[in-house]
């Protein structure tokens, strides 16, 4: 058996619309939605958890938001003031947790705190151990940033970031060694992580709806996902030996368009910029990432470049949200006002596939 690992997998509150509750107060416990206004066919970046009780969800259409939450508060995203502040939060979790800590996003990172903690006489208690350091942190980013945090404790990253996603917001949770394959026992086939719509939708088709049914079966997962049948089935029984990825190495992927003749015709970009998103969209559904940074990239006939970009809180995976914050940037910054030799989109921030349908379910 593997050494012991506790992990943590720490994930901010509403990051980008707690932030903005914080610096302007008269906003807290309101509906904030963090994007472009609605009339002016903008697509939301983040949205408050009063917000989110109306059906407002990252990615969406402004003007759908609108709809939604007629009393919803529309912020134009600060996205140097986010980075800022995940620096200042990373600062204090570094603080805690020294250099073990791969930060996946502005606003989540995963920390193993093992070598931090007295020996136990099992691996539960060991695990138990760890409380008192998550709530030092917790209170340590609440007094210093005046924002909460909600972590996630296991004896891995898999089930730490379900951990997490689980109770929120302020949350923590700790799924003990021992009672790991029940606690992910009535959880939909979705939250494991690799299961993106395609694959989840194959499972369901097969009649594996929740994490219990891929436990139980004895049938060969191969023959529905291909080699990474049994790897599947160890998740599903909360096996994950995935180590922290502690490289600073910016991770992305783009695709560009040279046009034969210089174009602005909308049209053509809106076709150019709709294959490249679903292309990217492709190259994310076959490795299991989702990304949280869209970034289109122009260039003139004088071979002037410009490259604009946005984040968002609930990575992206699909190719039809893709698209919609890519026309945005291009609209935000009127960047078609003369003929475009070059168009791209780019995709940053990867990680792994968001547990985005247990953030539905559970808020």
């Amino acid at each position: 058996m593997a050494a012991p690992r506790v992990i943590f997998h720490l994930d901010m509150d509403a990051f980008y619309a707690s932030v903005e509750q914080r610096d302007t107060p008269e906003w807290r416990g309101k509906p904030v939605i963090v994007g472009g206004p609605p009339e002016r066919r903008g697509v939301v970046c983040a949205a408050s958890y009063e917000a989110r009780t109306f059906g407002v969800r990252s990615a969406m259409a402004s003007v759908t938001a609108g709809r939604l939450c007629p009393e919803g508060i529309f912020v134009r995203p600060r996205m140097e003031a986010y980075r800022e502040e995940s620096d200042a939060i990373m600062g204090i979790v570094r603080r805690f947790a020294g250099k073990l800590v791969q930060q996946v996003s502005v606003d989540e990172a995963y920390l193993e705190v093992t070598a931090q903690l007295p020996e136990q006489p099992d691996y539960d208690a060991l695990l138990q151990s760890a409380l008192p350091l998550a709530r030092e942190i917790k209170a340590a980013i609440l007094a210093e940033r005046h924002l909460t945090a909600t972590i996630g404790i296991a004896p891995n990253k898999l089930l730490a970031k379900i951990a997490s996603s689980s109770f929120k917001p302020d949350g923590l949770t700790l799924v003990p060694e021992s009672g790991k394959t029940a606690f992910l026992r009535p959880l939909p086939v979705g939250t494991i992580h690799g299961v993106g719509r395609v694959t989840e939708a194959a499972l369901q088709k097969a009649g594996y709806h929740t994490i219990a049914d891929l436990q139980d079966t004895t049938t060969d997962l191969r023959s529905l996902v291909g080699s990474w049948g049994r790897e599947l089935k160890r998740m599903a029984c909360g096996e994950d030996d995935r180590p922290l990825d502690l490289g600073d190495e910016v991770k992305s992927i783009s695709s560009e368009n040279t046009f034969a003749r210089d174009t602005a015709d909308r049209p053509v970009l809106r076709a150019c910029l709709r294959g490249q998103a679903d292309e990217l969209a492709q190259k994310l559904t076959q490795y299991r990432l989702a990304a949280s940074t869209v970034s289109v990239k122009v260039r003139y006939s004088d071979f002037t470049t410009l490259t604009r970009q946005v984040s968002v809180e609930e990575p992206l995976e699909d190719g039809a949200a893709i698209y919609r914050f890519a026309c945005w940037l291009l609209a935000r910054d009127q960047l078609v006002k003369r003929p475009l030799r070059l168009l791209g989109l780019g995709l940053s921030g990867l990680q792994e596939v968001n547990l985005r349908q247990l953030k539905l379910n559970l808020g």
